[in-house]
């Protein structure tokens, strides 16, 4: 790529991917997602979790509609269908992502970050979803990841009028889970991703993998595969290694 649209840097177990695109407020154009793809498709053996954040100031602005004003209706529905692969690869790949949330976070990147599965936000965050007075429709995933978040009555509401939310109302909705200081997102995601890193891989991989597909089926296939995903995690060295630390009152040491 002629430009590096994702920079991507490692800290030992931990993956620091980074929107690079700042003249544009980190707006996703196809060769991020291209990158993002690249990169998911193929996460090196040794990274535990990835933080994703962005260049410049800000998260992402959304989708970069510089590219999109020509397109077909079905070159539309193709450039969605790939956006939602990417997004799956990221949610249900069996390492966390923690995202470090700043400036724009609207549209698109709304979308993506609402994919991640720990989300850190700094005060100025705005979030927004100005679809509605663009002339199109959400197509990144908003309607289930989002919506899963704040509920569809508010996604609709967010819709309609575009109206702006801060940091503090985002994390009163649960758009993020955690409110650092002032530019603190990016330092308090790399100490979450840090501990996340210390737990077992496995119980790590089983929660991502499988707490999002239990929330998606009846209350009896979800118990029985919530029962399967327990006699898997208790099982295996990692399994033996919290126990026995437990009882020997350490922590314990999933690196071995």
């Amino acid at each position: 790529m002629d430009e590096q649209e994702l920079v991507i840097e490692r800290d030992g177990p931990i993956a620091l991917l980074a929107f690079n695109r700042p003249q544009k407020r980190n707006a996703i154009n196809d060769k991020t997602l291209a990158a993002l793809r690249s990169f998911f498709t193929d996460i090196p053996a040794d990274v535990r979790v990835i933080v994703l954040s962005g260049n410049g100031g800000h998260f992402s602005s959304g989708l970069d509609l510089s590219e999109q004003v020509a397109r077909e209706p079905h070159a539309v529905m193709r450039h969605s269908r790939n956006w939602h692969s990417i997004v799956n690869l990221l949610r249900h790949s069996g390492i966390p992502v923690v995202a470090a949330l700043s400036g724009a976070v609207m549209g698109g990147g709304l979308e993506l970050a609402s994919a991640c599965h720990v989300r850190v936000a700094q005060p100025g965050v705005v979030y927004r979803m100005p679809e509605g007075q663009r002339g199109i429709f959400v197509g990144g995933g908003g309607t289930v990841h989002l919506a899963g978040i704040i509920g569809a009555d508010k996604m609709t509401e967010m819709m309609l009028t575009g109206r702006t939310y801060s940091a503090e109302d985002g994390e009163r909705l649960g758009i993020s889970h955690y409110l650092a200081e002032a530019d603190g997102a990016l330092a308090l995601a790399r100490q979450l991703a840090q501990q996340i890193a210390s737990n077992s891989p496995t119980v790590n991989y089983l929660i991502v993998q499988s707490i999002a597909r239990i929330a998606n089926m009846s209350s009896e296939d979800g118990l029985y595969t919530e029962s399967l995903a327990a006699a898997l995690s208790q099982t295996g060295a990692d399994a033996e290694e919290g126990l026995r630390a437990f009882l020997e009152k350490r922590p314990p040491n999933f690196n071995r």
